[in-house]
């Protein structure tokens, strides 16, 4: 009997560790002399969509940046697809299988939309055709020959996370992909995230619009200071209104 409930729990801890894409536990980092994040502990399952949510200034934007080792100096365990990275350099990082979206969207402005779409190199074989890009994207099939510097924002976007797809990556951080962009843009790109994770995609994504998250994500952790706050699970949402109202000051 005791040998039968070993074996169940054996098996419940793989599967738990298969589901299980992104596990920080105790992270720390630092810009210079700056402190900002004060040992974040979260996880990311598998197809999840998680948010961070907080004010401006609450360490989200730099959580994501020091997954991808993109900060001065960082301390902690950070567990990428079943494998520590704290010792590995941003591209290694990145060929794990993680694709990060910056604020700034990185678009290369003298190259067309499919220049780049075709820039970065493939980081796992089953990365989106630019075909399959353009069918998610529409628009950007229309504008495939324009120079980034002629795109919209909401395009820049859309090509941003094109490019990442292309990669390969099945684990996405997500930083403010709709901040400034129009409603229907906005829609948009809720429609390919809930797409996403359909096809069994892992998402972080800091948002700003509550508005926008709440419908999609499975989970919200609230973020102030460093700290994570609060643990949201998208069936608490109501019960909890008032609380995250507090914390985001919505």
């Amino acid at each position: 009997m005791n040998q039968a409930v070993n074996l169940q729990t054996k098996h419940e801890a793989v599967h738990g560790n298969q589901r299980e894409k992104l596990r920080i536990n105790n992270l720390h980092a630092f810009y210079g002399e700056s402190h900002i994040l004060h040992g974040i502990d979260l996880t990311v399952n598998q197809g999840e969509l998680v948010t961070l949510l907080g004010r401006n200034g609450s360490g989200r934007s730099t959580t994501l940046k020091a997954i991808m080792n993109m900060v001065g100096k960082r301390t902690g365990n950070i567990v990428v697809n079943g494998e520590e990275t704290m010792s590995l350099p941003a591209h290694k990082i990145a060929r794990l299988g993680l694709g990060f979206c910056p604020e700034e969207r990185g678009i290369f402005s003298s190259l067309n939309v499919e220049e780049n779409l075709m820039l970065p190199p493939q980081v796992r074989s089953d990365g989106m055709s630019v075909e399959e890009i353009y069918e998610i994207f529409p628009n950007l099939y229309e504008r495939r020959a324009s120079q980034g510097t002629r795109l919209s924002g909401g395009e820049q976007q859309m090509l941003a996370l094109g490019r990442i797809l292309r990669t390969g990556a099945n684990i996405l951080l997500l930083d403010e992909i709709t901040e400034g962009l129009a409603p229907v843009i906005v829609q948009k790109l809720g429609e390919v995230l809930s797409l996403l994770k359909e096809r069994g995609l892992t998402i972080l994504l800091v948002e700003q619009n509550f508005r926008f998250a709440a419908p999609i994500a499975d989970r919200h952790y609230v973020m102030e200071h460093g700290h994570i706050v609060e643990e949201v699970h998208a069936h608490e949402l109501e019960a909890k209104t008032d609380l995250l109202n507090t914390y985001l000051g919505v």
